[in-house]
């Protein structure tokens, strides 16, 4: 039976931003370069992207062998853990990736193992080349790769043999000798159980996740380049956000997410929906309307959309952030009640509300990957997104590059309108900020 090597590795310059991914598959017997593959994917995040890497080098490696068995060899501890059954998927983005890694061969045929970046040159340099092919506005091609070759100068070049059987002068890289030796002097992770494989896709992230390797994040964190560029990159995917009209619990300032009681609007709100609407239509820009599940939002969209004569998608990942135990009260009775949990969640991201709610961290991560997979789907046209102050203002943040801190910096009011324009070089531009002047 034939045993390859599978070297990936993926990049996102901006993370998310414009990325690539690059694969190698190598004979471990021999050292010998089988297969490239690489691709330039657009906006997304560093680790979907060394999802992506994965993916297509297991796929070249059945393409050359489908009764092969493979040593992948990553310097993800993100990926190599979640594969290997030991950390759990949370990001939605990475849990199908997975689970088309986990299906290209049989259980049991392939093993992963963490290398340095160091020792990781090949696939990196395939996907730079891939990136760089995007960014020029060319696909990637083999015929003109040299990363094969840039990778062997900069590790030096180093000759180290395998041992009989390789034929006389072969000579390979460390790292094929290294994945070429026995088990016992290679950290090779057996492959977990269809079943183990099926709990990691579908499960929350496991906490011990270092912050590193950790792609919700770090897109959480991403500070976006500024939004101009040569003028062949197109015209951008603008978002146009709107924060839902008033509900009875907006004029009393009290905690109304997605885990709550979930109001309707109140006559005031459905007015405020109308003048929105009557606001939007006049400028006639609106391509296509997306709004938060909450009924709220949904009222808001349903209004709007009706006016503008277009149907309303929904998204999960606009929803409001869940506030826990502090659902339905003032910010006064939470600090009464729970003076420990709100001094927390005032000075750290990570905190969650009192109850098992949702951090910022997380709300930002869960809204970074909303973004690239709307910017994704409606590039170069403009849509209304019907959502909530905390995705709004992490919109408008991620958008800024600013700190998490920010969100208790602006002011959000209801029905307001914010527009960020998103370009295909991963750069993003602020255009409106809480704009109610149609509600004069």
């Amino acid at each position: 039976m034939r045993k390859f090597v599978v070297e990936a590795d993926g990049g996102s310059r901006g993370n998310p931003g414009p990325a690539g991914y690059g694969a190698v598959v190598l004979d471990a017997a021999s050292g010998q370069t089988l297969a490239e593959a690489a691709e330039y994917l657009g906006v997304v995040t560093n680790n979907v992207a060394e999802y992506r890497g994965l993916l297509a080098g297991l796929r070249a490696a059945k393409e050359l062998d489908p009764d092969a068995t493979v040593h992948v060899r990553m310097d993800s501890k993100l990926v190599v853990e979640q594969m290997s059954g030991r950390w759990k998927i949370k990001h939605p983005d990475m849990k199908p990736l997975a689970a088309q890694a986990a299906r290209v061969f049989p259980p049991g045929r392939v093993t992963y193992e963490w290398i340095p970046r160091a020792s990781n040159k090949h696939a990196d340099r395939l996907a730079n080349e891939a990136m760089d092919a995007g960014a020029r506005g060319e696909r990637w091609s083999a015929s003109t790769s040299t990363a094969e070759l840039d990778a062997g100068a900069a590790a030096g070049a180093p000759e180290v043999g395998i041992g009989a059987g390789t034929g006389a002068g072969a000579a390979v890289d460390e790292r094929i000798a290294q994945a070429a030796r026995t088990d016992t002097e290679t950290t090779e992770v057996p492959r977990p159980s269809a079943a183990a494989a099926a709990a990691a896709v579908t499960a929350d992230a496991d906490a011990d996740a270092d912050a590193d390797a950790d792609a919700d994040v770090r897109a959480a964190k991403t500070v976006a380049s500024p939004g101009w560029g040569p003028p062949d990159m197109g015209a951008p995917a603008t978002f146009v956000l709107l924060r839902h009209g008033e509900t009875p619990l907006t004029p009393q300032k009290r905690f109304s997410g997605s885990g709550g009681s979930d109001p309707s609007l109140s006559s005031v709100g459905r007015e405020q929906a109308e003048k929105v609407a009557e606001s939007l239509a006049r400028r006639g820009t609106i391509q296509a309307v997306v709004a938060s599940p909450l009924a709220r939002t949904r009222e808001t969209a349903g209004i709007v959309a009706a006016r503008l004569g277009l149907e309303v998608t929904v998204d999960e990942g606009l929803r409001e952030t869940d506030f826990g135990a502090w659902e339905g009260l003032t910010f006064g009775e939470v600090l009464e009640r729970h003076p420990e949990d709100m001094d927390a969640w005032l000075s750290s991201p990570d905190a969650e509300p009192t109850g098992g709610g949702e951090s910022f961290a997380a709300t930002g991560a869960r809204v970074a990957a909303t973004r690239d997979r709307l910017a994704a789907a409606y590039a170069g046209r403009t849509v209304l997104l019907v959502s909530h102050v905390t995705p709004i203002k992490t919109f408008v943040r991620l958008a800024l590059g600013a700190p998490p801190e920010s969100l208790f910096r602006m002011e959000l009011s209801a029905a307001s309108l914010s527009a960020v324009a998103y370009y295909a070089d991963g750069g993003a531009s602020v255009r409106l900020f809480n704009d109610t002047s149609h509600l004069r």
